[in-house]
């Protein structure tokens, strides 16, 4: 692929240890020491409690379907060769909302409240693997 890539996240020190761990097929959650609360997006200190007390935990992986939006038409590159694909919000098990992509199922087969499983794909040309799920 020619051009810069506008779908490549930015991996940072905070963020390496996630992203590191979906390369190995394994999704990570930050837990709060102080509070117990879980969350991502990755951040050195917690939204509920604002304490530094945080550390990685591997989370099952599964979760359900909260909303999602197959979408059809987007002109950005690399999206472009990608359409339709099913942009969603998954609430994990552990707590947090995570946004991914629905794989293996059509929009008619998605219902808000299903069960999901996460899975990983990876793109040999980024050296990347990103969390995506598909129905339990």
């Amino acid at each position: 692929m020619s051009g810069p890539r506008f779908d490549l996240p930015t991996i940072e020190a905070e963020t390496a240890p996630w992203w590191d761990a979906a390369r190995r097929g394994e999704l990570l959650i930050r837990r709060c020491g102080d509070c117990r609360k879980a969350h991502l997006y990755p951040r050195p200190f917690c939204p509920a409690c604002w304490s530094e007390n945080v550390t990685w935990e591997r989370a099952a992986g599964t979760g359900t379907l909260y909303t999602w939006s197959e979408v059809r038409a987007n002109d950005l590159p690399p999206f472009k060769g990608r359409v339709p694909y099913i942009a969603a919000i998954v609430d994990l098990d552990e707590g947090p909302r995570l946004e991914t992509n629905i794989v293996g199922v059509t929009e008619a087969e998605l219902a808000i409240g299903m069960p999901v499983k996460v899975d990983f794909q990876t793109d040999d040309e980024a050296d990347l693997t990103v969390p995506v799920f598909r129905p339990a």
